[in-house]
């Protein structure tokens, strides 16, 4: 039984290449429809670089940072510009194109929240890495690509799990109790926002003071793995 299913698979298989084989000699207006090898090399490509993607994005930042909006961001963006690169890496492109799409790239921005640094910086590695899996030449072997991959991912999960340690959370609240704000009352100003917000407050810094309406600024730290509820 097992037999005769690798026979049909293999003769399904043999059947899809013939046509592929087939489909490679039509032309489209002067286009061909298909280059298998072309088209393979595309495919292994694609599905390389989106592994290497997807296991910096949800394997070393997501648990970390828990944004579901950024792992979008992301993954799109790391398909988007391997396709991007990988495509037109082989286009004779004059220098007043090549110029209008570097300034395409350059006016588009997050009309949203600004994007804080570590997520920039996970951007630039998504962006990085793809642009790597795409313009890396022929000579350049699976084995030393992936290598070069994994040392990335691997610098970045030793960042953020090994040497960083603890990833410490922050908050900015508007504080009522200006007495509480004195120094030497910092302990009972700990204590009430703890009390307060239900937060594990590792240490607060106080910053700008409005004495006419009696609060102040107080942005408190904290680990989000010590909270009792996430």
């Amino acid at each position: 039984m097992i037999i005769g299913w690798l026979n049909e698979s293999i003769m399904n298989i043999s059947q899809y290449v013939s046509l592929l084989d087939g489909a490679e000699g039509l032309k489209f207006f002067g286009v061909k429809l298909m280059d298998v090898k072309d088209f393979s090399k595309l495919l292994v490509r694609f599905l390389f670089n989106l592994l290497f993607v997807v296991l910096l994005v949800r394997g070393v930042y997501y648990p970390a940072q828990r944004r579901k909006d950024f792992l979008f961001s992301y993954i799109s963006l790391g398909m988007i510009i391997f396709l991007l690169c990988y495509v037109l890496v082989d286009v004779d492109m004059d220098t007043g194109f090549a110029l209008g799409l570097f300034a395409i790239f350059g006016i588009i921005r997050y009309r949203t929240d600004a994007i804080p640094i570590k997520e920039m910086t996970y951007l630039f590695i998504a962006i990085g890495l793809s642009v790597l899996n795409a313009l890396a030449g022929s000579k350049v072997s699976y084995a030393e690509l992936g290598f070069a991959n994994m040392v990335v991912i691997a610098g970045t999960y030793g960042l953020e799990k090994v040497w960083l340690l603890r990833h410490e959370e922050s908050k900015v609240i508007v504080y009522e109790k200006i007495e509480l704000v004195k120094a030497q009352n910092h302990e009972a100003l700990i204590e009430d926002i703890q009390e307060r917000t239900g937060i594990n407050v590792t240490r607060i810094e106080v910053g700008k003071v409005d004495f006419l309406r009696d609060t102040a600024n107080v942005t408190i730290f904290y680990y989000e793995d010590d909270q009792p509820s996430k």
